[in-house]
């Protein structure tokens, strides 16, 4: 080989060489321009897994044009709304499943310092037992379903029974009862139970009661007597469990299990309401204590000295606000039991200074004075309610496949009022 092609094999290696600097220096460089993006890629991808809903971020994976959809996804979530409420709603439903009933036994025994008053002995036999155990405030549960008031739920329906009326839970369920969504609201129902006072058969209603929660999960229940006296302590436990578990819920309806109940109109009610001291039914003004000892809402003098009640809403059926009903939780710590649990929750709100709003379409104690008129099977007037007491449940079925058929009203409620001399 001689000079000349020494000189040109040099300069071939020279340009390879040049070239592999080059090509090193650009891959180099390429790698530097490419991670950056890859690490901002990551941490947006970080960041939108802390902020965004599990429905977004399937969205985000399985579109068609997985980059454009979830650069313009990025770009639209600035503001945040959706991700801070869902935040929230996960804290809450975390909070919710951390609380519990605080109160595991129910060792109490009777007040035995009484009997030495003679007030004491001129009572009943009844008003003496209540007395005994009046100062027992709450009980452990037997069944709980804290899991009800995940979430937003906008109302919730609770309602009283008692073991044996599992006839009535039934047709509930399958009425005004049935948990559903409407217009986008959820919608939640319970039932609110003691211990069966029949002592042959308490045993065998208490392991109907659990078979029936096992099957529908949707009864609450304390280790108290299910008798008349102790209806203001279903009241006060279901305030107690509703502050416990129930940060989010909107409203409540409370009710009985032999009224009818139209949560249409419910809704359309509350639409036109934003009031945080709502509570709202058949309201009474100005009742009189009854001295009769012969009916069923008898109080002693000696449990009740005035003459006239705070007004309150007929238990039959009320609707309330859930910031008041927590409200009405602690005021009702603060007050002697009252054996009529509707008169009980006026004390309440009048200790609260909340006045009670008195609604046309709740009727408690009856739709008309007349027991026989028409009216009282009339569908057309069903309609229109919000809350009609009191029917068997083959008559609220009836009624309600009825009002919620091919129904079609030719009179109005207000010509039926004039002629029918409702109430």
């Amino acid at each position: 080989m001689n000079n000349r092609d020494r000189w040109k094999m040099f300069k071939m290696l020279v340009a390879m060489f040049v070239v592999v600097l080059l090509t090193l220096a650009v891959y180099q460089r390429g790698n530097l321009n490419i991670t950056a993006p890859f690490e901002l890629s990551r941490q947006a991808r970080m960041d939108a897994s802390e902020r965004v809903e599990p429905g977004d971020a399937l969205e985000e994976k399985t579109g068609p044009n997985v980059g454009e959809k979830g650069f313009w996804k990025v770009s639209k979530r600035q503001p945040q709304p959706k991700a801070v409420a869902t935040i929230q709603k996960t804290r809450i439903s975390q909070d919710i499943s951390h609380r519990t009933w605080d109160v595991t036994s129910s060792n109490c025994s009777a007040n035995l310092n009484l009997s030495s008053h003679e007030w004491f002995r001129g009572l009943e036999k009844s008003f003496q037992q209540f007395m005994l155990y009046r100062h027992c405030r709450y009980f452990p549960m037997t069944l709980n379903h804290p899991e009800k008031c995940m979430g937003e739920v906008y109302l919730l329906i609770v309602i009283k029974s008692v073991a044996t009326q599992h006839d009535r839970r039934e047709v509930i369920r399958k009425t005004w009862g049935k948990e559903q969504v409407l217009d986008g609201k959820k919608i939640k129902t319970l039932f609110l139970l003691g211990k069966p006072s029949d002592e042959t058969e308490k045993a065998n209603h208490q392991k109907l009661v659990e078979y029936e929660d096992y099957i529908f999960g949707d009864i609450l229940q304390w280790d108290f007597l299910d008798t008349f006296y102790n209806l203001t302590l279903k009241e006060t436990h279901f305030l107690k469990w509703f502050h416990t578990f129930c940060p989010s819920v909107r409203y409540v309806f409370k009710g009985d299990d032999d009224v009818f109940v139209s949560v249409k109109n419910i809704f359309e009610f509350l639409e036109s309401s934003n009031d945080k001291n709502l509570f709202v039914g058949d309201v009474i003004f100005n009742a009189l204590p009854i001295r009769n000892k012969d009916n069923k809402y008898y109080i002693p003098r000696a449990l009740y000295n005035k003459d006239v009640y705070p007004p309150y809403a007929g238990g039959g059926g009320f609707l309330m606000d859930g910031r008041l009903a927590r409200r009405l939780h602690w005021v009702a710590d603060t007050l002697e039991l009252y054996p009529i649990d509707d008169v009980f929750l006026g004390m309440c709100l009048e200790v609260l200074q909340v006045s009670p709003l008195k609604h046309n379409a709740f009727k408690t104690f009856g739709l008309v004075r007349d027991k026989n008129s028409k009216l009282n099977r009339e569908p057309c007037f069903y309609k229109s309610m919000i809350v009609v007491h009191k029917l068997l449940p083959s008559d609220l079925l009836h009624m309600w496949n009825l009002v919620n058929g091919e129904l079609v009203c030719s009179q109005k409620v207000e010509f039926l009022k004039r002629n029918e001399n409702i109430r």
